[in-house]
């Protein structure tokens, strides 16, 4: 069993009612993970993921080893074939093999490049990962998707907003540096799959990629899109058609505390880190209305969710043979 995806949650709605559940009592499965290592593989900074992952595997009594593959590893070559007279030192075939040796699951983290979209929509790593390696797999965000922020975006809807079905609007914002679309599609994929009243807020130009959006409606004026709105998830993404490039700097899509009065007592929600009065205004970061820190916590419970998952469709399989 993996978890590349958000489609890999066969229902949204047990999985939110299985991580509350553990968030009351994350002590309960200390055994199921004795004696399991979990390795940890940093192609990218990280800070809430890190620390929340190996929470997660510590409530779980697994042990964990990390790396900074992007500092201490050797550069990876990904292509069948290749002759390696180059700038790449060890192939995937071999890495991913050699990891799982020492790891009972592993989890990876590599963002996109923003250079070409169809070589980043191929998720050459992660898939790279999944292809060879012969231990389970997790998406800690990879170049077009987090699933772990995503299911934790759940997660947290369902415990602080007591409504049976939320409006929910997605917002881009402005920001200085082009950004991945990875947290925003995972959002979308599980607001949709968890059939959420989702609205995408965003230029025109920003709009995501069609497979992943399909139906869900677009509003390209930020003072309609919050009206009535029940959560406003703010998160900046260049652009998916001009690819990786940032196209528009206009306030007008900073969350402001002005706009969120447009909603109906909206929570605001975003994934972390964020850049202060450029994406959001410190009124509505500071407010009570501000989920952020508490989506920060719920991290460890989607992630201790997942590994739990994994270890008991492992232990299934053992126990079959």
């Amino acid at each position: 069993m993996n978890y590349t995806s958000v489609h890999d949650i066969d229902s949204v709605s047990e999985w939110v009612d299985e991580a509350l559940a553990l968030k009351k009592n994350p002590w309960k499965y200390v055994e199921l993970g004795k004696q399991k290592t979990l390795v940890l593989l940093f192609f990218n900074p990280s800070l809430r993921t890190r620390l929340s992952t190996q929470k997660a595997a510590l409530y779980l009594g697994m042990n964990v080893m990390v790396m900074n593959f992007g500092s201490e590893g050797w550069t990876l070559e990904y292509k069948d074939g290749t002759i390696m007279d180059q700038g790449t030192s060890e192939h995937i075939k071999e890495a991913a093999q050699v990891v799982s040796q020492y790891a009972d699951i592993i989890a990876i983290r590599s963002f996109a490049k923003l250079e070409d979209r169809i070589e980043d929509y191929r998720e050459k790593v992660l898939n790279g990962f999944v292809r060879y390696a012969s231990a389970p797999i997790i998406n800690m965000e990879s170049c077009i998707g987090h699933p772990l922020q995503a299911l934790t975006d759940a997660i947290t809807i369902r415990e602080f907003v007591p409504i049976e079905k939320p409006k929910i609007v997605l917002s881009w914002a402005p920001h200085p540096k082009a950004l991945p679309q990875a947290v925003a599609n995972s959002f979308v994929e599980i607001m949709v799959k968890g059939g959420y009243d989702l609205t995408i807020a965003c230029p025109e130009a920003y709009k995501l990629s069609p497979e992943v959006t399909g139906s869900v409606s677009y509003n390209h004026d930020p003072e309609e899109a919050y009206k009535d709105a029940d959560v406003v998830y703010a998160k900046n993404w260049s652009s998916y058609e001009q690819y990786g490039q940032v196209l528009s700097q206009n306030q007008k899509w900073q969350i402001s505390h002005a706009k969120m009065k447009l909603t109906n007592n909206a929570k605001f929600m975003h994934c972390l880190p964020v850049r202060r009065n450029v994406v959001v205004e410190d009124a509505v970061l500071d407010s009570k209305a501000s989920l952020v820190i508490e989506q920060a916590n719920n991290r460890t419970f989607a992630a201790q969710l997942v590994l739990k998952k994994i270890l008991e469709h492992d232990s299934k399989k053992i126990d079959v043979l």
